[in-house]
């Protein structure tokens, strides 16, 4: 059978980042044409580099990834810049695709927009329910706002496009940077350190009490592709593993599968962040047949051995 994506032509943004690599990875092999905005040529909070960017390549479809994101140090440094970049480039990428008359626009947002507070599993009729946990509310928010015009336009333009929440990702290729990473490569590169240092304790933030989902990184791609395919509605759809872990749980895993024997030591001076958070992921099976295929255990592992081989001067 034909694949539905070959020869679409598609705009991924954030397509050089972590998971814009296996989305694209992803539409090669399936024959699409991709074009992939590099921010050095393409500002996508510039209106005129948009306007450019559709010169250059005109899409049948948009994959909306770019994002300017962190942890909870780089959220709460950065509040004003995650609100504005997030806001301003899906806002004007989106209406800039319904005035060039792009067929289908996958705004990929994330679980940071729910209340902090959510009930869980988190159930996507609760979006609206309170207000986003403080440290990433700015950013959380701004995403939330595209679901706003999402709806808006379908309802007086006949837009389609569609809302997908995603959880934290991890895996291969992620981001290990200790400025701006999240927490699983966080942890992993404080006990690679801490090893080749022969240090015996890591400092983790908080109580280590939150709880937390994560997806492996190509689990989330197949996800947007099946998405992107065969869901046209603009109602947000949940994107996760349905697996839910607390950040004490997480580090003991990390510390065990590195190899890090040492102590773990808890500074409660920082925060925790939301207490808990965990998706229920029943809409995305029933409306395009996803379901999380890799493991947690199976994917963490994966994700270690990766950052072994390249960066860490640890054994693997």
């Amino acid at each position: 059978m034909r694949s539905f994506w070959s020869g679409k032509k598609i705009i991924v943004t954030g397509g050089s980042g972590f998971l814009g690599s296996f989305v694209v990875g992803e539409l090669k092999r399936q024959k699409a044409s991709i074009f992939v905005p590099r921010s050095e040529d393409y500002d996508l909070r510039l209106l005129g580099d948009i306007e450019n960017m559709f010169d250059q390549f005109m899409p049948d479809m948009i994959i909306h990834l770019a994002a300017s994101v962190g942890g909870i140090g780089a959220n709460m440094k950065n509040p004003g810049k995650f609100f504005y970049d997030n806001i301003m480039m899906g806002v004007q990428l989106m209406e800039e695709a319904r005035l060039a008359g792009v067929k289908k626009f996958v705004n990929v947002g994330t679980i940071c927009s729910y209340p902090k507070f959510t009930p869980v599993p988190f159930k996507e009729e609760d979006l609206w329910n309170g207000y986003p946990e403080e440290t990433n509310a700015p950013y959380g928010l701004a995403k939330k706002m595209l679901i706003v015009q999402s709806q808006a336009y379908r309802q007086q333009y006949g837009f389609n496009s569609i809302n997908l929440l995603q959880v934290n990702l991890y895996g291969p290729r992620d981001n290990f940077s200790p400025e701006s990473s999240h927490v699983i490569p966080a942890l992993i590169k404080k006990c690679c350190d801490a090893i080749g240092n022969k240090e015996d304790r890591i400092v983790v933030w908080g109580s280590g009490k939150p709880t937390r989902e994560f997806l492996y990184v190509e689990d989330a791609a197949r996800g947007i592709l099946l998405a992107g395919e065969m869901y046209n509605k603009s109602e947000p759809v949940n994107l996760g593993s349905g697996f839910e872990i607390s950040i004490k749980d997480l580090v003991r895993l990390i510390a065990k599968f590195t190899g890090f024997k040492g102590r773990i030591a808890w500074d409660k001076t920082k925060p925790d962040g939301q207490p808990r958070r965990c998706l229920d992921v029943s809409r995305a099976e029933k409306e395009f047949g996803f379901r999380a295929r890799v493991t947690f255990e199976e994917g963490l592992k994966k994700t270690i051995a990766w950052y072994k081989k390249r960066s860490c001067g640890c054994k693997t």
